[in-house]
This record gives structure tokens, C-alpha cells and sequence, in this order.
């Protein structure tokens, strides 16, 4: 009876710790495509796969909010703070982009998620 119950409880913690591993595998800003050529973001903050955009979002709620919010401009240099955040609106769609060391740049560039955010909506075209 001792080495079965020894036996069970192997194979609990040999359960538990293989789910924890999967777990520590994600990482913040990881992406992964979906049914429909879709992309999601793991949101580490609350532990679920989410919409790019959502992602930024939230990356940004954290922080405080969006320093800028949604615009198609880039607004006054010198009103503009380190570590400023918005999401530009191009004709491609959004990108989140944060004041960084005097200039703005892709959020991904700043935070180094996974690089398919710089293929993602208006990215690509931030600096064109």
C-alpha cells in the first residue's frame, strides 16, 4: 500500500509540475495566429490569449493609459514626455508606439515582445 500511495503522489507532482512548465513557457507579448489567420498576444498580467490590440491596450492601462490615446498625428515634440504612449491610426491600421530616449518608436521596439507585432496593422508603416 506505501508504494502505491508513493506511486500516486509521483505522478501528482509529475502532473502539477508539467502544467506549471507549460504555463512559464508563455511569455508577456508572445503571439500566436488563430483560426482565420488571426493573431493573439498572452496577456501575462491576466494569464489569456487576447487580440493584439487588446494587448496594447491593457499594456498601456497598466501604465497609466494611453499618455496620447488613438490619433493620426504625432502630437507636439516638445509636449511629449519619456515613456509617453498612443496608438497611431495610418491608413494600414494602429500601432502602439512610446516615447523612448527622444523619439517615438514601435512599443515592440521599446518592450521586445514577439516581432509579429511589427508586422501588425500600421507597423510596418509607422516611419514611411
Amino acid at each position: 500500500m506505501r508504494q502505491h500511495s508513493f506511486a500516486v503522489i509521483a505522478v501528482l507532482i509529475l502532473t502539477v509540475t508539467g502544467a506549471l512548465a507549460q504555463t512559464d513557457e508563455r511569455s508577456d507579448g508572445e503571439v500566436r495566429s488563430i483560426a482565420g489567420g488571426k493573431l493573439e498576444a498572452w496577456d501575462s498580467g491576466n494569464s489569456e490569449w487576447v487580440p493584439l490590440e487588446t494587448f496594447w491596450e491593457r499594456y498601456a492601462d497598466r501604465r497609466g493609459g494611453l499618455t496620447w490615446g488613438r490619433r493620426a498625428d504625432y502630437p507636439p515634440y516638445r509636449q511629449v514626455n519619456e515613456l509617453d504612449t498612443m496608438i497611431i491610426e495610418l491608413d494600414s491600421g494602429p500601432c502602439l508606439m512610446e516615447f523612448f530616449h527622444t523619439r517615438w518608436r514601435r512599443a515592440n521596439d521599446v518592450r521586445r515582445w514577439d516581432s509579429a507585432f511589427n508586422e501588425y496593422g500600421g507597423c510596418p508603416h509607422v516611419f514611411d
